[in-house]
């Protein structure tokens, strides 16, 4: 679907956008301890715990996001897969019940 497609995209530019901060973030470290500012050590503590915490919030914002996609299809009038499905069963019920009928005029 074209939708799962820009939901992709979307989602893929958000971990884009993770890793970059990721890299920034590392250069900059990297920086501040060749200036002395840091210690090795402290500067792979600060990292780990922004990582956690971007983690964290890339969880939530996929969270969010899903929540949103699903309210804008709904606004737009799209059939959750649940619904289509239940929908199929009704159009195969009602085919079997015309195909019964059927055979009960030709006999």
């Amino acid at each position: 679907m074209d939708n799962n497609n820009w939901l992709q995209q979307l989602m893929m530019m958000g971990l884009g956008t993770t890793s970059l901060v990721a890299e920034k973030l590392r250069q900059v470290s990297d920086d501040l301890v060749k200036d002395g500012k840091l210690n090795p050590e402290q500067a792979k503590a600060v990292i780990d715990d922004i990582a956690q915490q971007l983690k964290s919030e890339q969880g939530n914002w996929d969270v969010q996001m899903q929540r949103q996609m699903r309210n804008m299809m709904q606004d737009l009038g799209v059939a959750r897969q649940s619904e289509v499905d239940e929908l199929r069963g009704r159009i195969d019920r009602l085919e079997r019940q015309l195909r019964d009928l059927e055979n009960k005029l030709w006999r």
